[in-house]
């Protein structure tokens, strides 16, 4: 491997703003933030919104979130109108189908 051109592969506590859960792994990403870790060394902190301690797909919680109220939206513009029902078809004399003729 060439001397220079790799990025700092180091131990890093990653830490989720939503869940307070915190755990130490090894990355490359760069940050500016320290923190003192269980072990009583000082590492890297790299904040993150999610993680396996918050995402729905491990907890089994799901949030639902209505992004711009497009319910509202949708209950303003067509409120409670019954649905318009379509003319019934009505049946070919002779007892053929409808269609074009073959000829």
């Amino acid at each position: 491997m060439k001397a220079g051109i790799h990025p700092n592969y180091r131990p890093v506590v990653f830490l989720d703003t939503s869940s307070g859960f915190s755990f130490l792994t090894r990355s490359t990403i760069k940050t500016d933030e320290t923190v003192e870790w269980q072990d009583g060394n000082t590492y890297p902190l790299a904040r993150v919104e999610i993680s396996s301690a918050s995402h729905p797909f491990y907890t089994g919680k799901q949030i639902l979130v209505d992004s711009g109220g497009r319910v509202e939206r949708f209950r303003r513009r067509y409120g409670d109108k019954p649905v318009a029902s379509r003319p019934a078809k009505k049946a070919a004399k002779g007892g053929e189908a409808a269609g074009p003729a073959e000829g």
